[in-house]
């Protein structure tokens, strides 16, 4: 067993947690909504801020952040604050907009939605438990209060408002689970689709186990971006994450998650390291198709390419596939490729199905 696994006691027997969730829905290829094509996508405001509760138990504290003239104060409401996990809400509804958007359809702040579509989307449990769950987190989206001047859209100003502004339940199943949901949006958040200061998430995003590790890929994402690498010291990130953890117990969280990636390679779209209170993200894919000696030279796919092909390998490190398709294209003698994406696609399929990993 890897070093990098998780292990815990239950019941006195041993159980290990591998740092990555499960695929709850392996056979939805696609980020299911109205929209087929669209992706993950999260507004940037909030990925730069720590708006969102890392606690998995109720947090009741009044927050304050401030950085570069920036204040923001998050008031939670009688239940607790929203929570990073409650994120996937306002990322669906985000995702929803903006393939409208795309598709050149009106929007509006108000975002009509299946309640399956969603759990499914996010990676969530379909169960009664996981209706009872996204229940609670448009409870705490609606009763989080955040005052702030951050800029959205261009414009700055200080606001006092909720992530959401109302949620709706139109219509229930049989069994009383919820079914059709409206999602009134904020202006803050409508502000940041119809500017477009979103960026995509890659979709392994819900599958990240901790929410640390769902606030340290929101900010490497949004800071790091297509960059080959980006550092940031362990004390500025501990503050932009909204860790409350004495430093030397944010720095023993990051040392693990660190060690989980270096095994098991699991963080979204960045390698994540640590030295001497650094922490240093370095793009996979820049990392993976930069240029290279003739010797190793490789067909290029872009990051949603790389991205995209996990489906047809479910299981597999795509990076390691990748490393693979490109030694056999060099062993061939590197024959035309019209469609590199495409040809890549297919090996992965034909390699998932000699080799099932799941």
């Amino acid at each position: 067993m890897g070093s990098g696994d998780e292990r815990e006691l239950s019941g006195g027997l041993e159980v290990v947690r591998q740092p990555l969730l499960p695929v709850r829905h392996p056979t939805q290829d696609l980020f299911i909504c109205d929209i087929l094509d669209a992706v993950p996508k999260d507004d940037m405001a909030s990925m730069e801020h720590p708006v969102y509760s890392l606690s998995t138990k109720p947090d009741r504290a009044m927050r304050r952040y401030e950085h570069r003239g920036t204040v923001v104060e998050i008031v939670p409401s009688g239940i607790g604050l929203a929570t990073i996990h409650d994120k996937d809400v306002l990322i669906y509804c985000i995702s929803q907009l903006v393939a409208k958007m795309n598709r050149g359809e009106a929007i509006g702040r108000v975002v009509r939605l299946h309640a399956y579509d969603l759990l499914v989307a996010t990676n969530r449990q379909t169960s009664g438990e996981g209706y009872k769950l996204l229940s609670d987190a448009l409870t705490r989206l609606r009763g989080t209060t955040i005052r702030t001047n951050i800029k959205t859209g261009g414009e700055e100003e200080t606001r006092v408002f909720g992530l959401i502004e109302e949620a709706r339940i139109s219509r229930k199943t049989f069994d009383g689970r919820m079914q059709d949901i409206e999602v009134t949006l904020s202006e803050w958040v409508y502000r940041s689709v119809v500017s477009k200061n979103v960026l995509t998430l890659h979709r392994d995003y819900f599958r990240l186990r901790k929410p640390i590790e769902r606030r340290m890929y929101e900010i490497a994402r949004k800071h790091c971006g297509q960059q080959p690498e980006w550092s940031i010291g362990l004390d500025l990130l501990q503050k932009k994450c909204g860790a409350s953890s004495p430093l030397n117990v944010f720095r023993s969280l990051v040392k693990k998650i660190c060690a989980h990636d270096s095994e098991h390679h699991h963080f979204p779209d960045y390698s994540v390291s640590m030295d001497s209170d650094m922490v240093r993200f370095v793009n996979r894919s820049v990392a993976l198709i930069e240029a290279a000696p003739d010797d190793n030279e490789k067909p290029y796919l872009d990051a949603e390419q790389l991205n995209e092909a996990k489906a047809f390998a479910p299981g597999y490190d795509i990076y390691v596939l990748y490393e693979e398709w490109a030694s056999w294209w060099r062993d061939m003698e590197k024959p035309l490729l019209r469609k590199p994406a495409s040809a890549f696609f297919g090996f992965c399929r034909k390699k998932s199905e000699s080799r099932p990993l799941r």
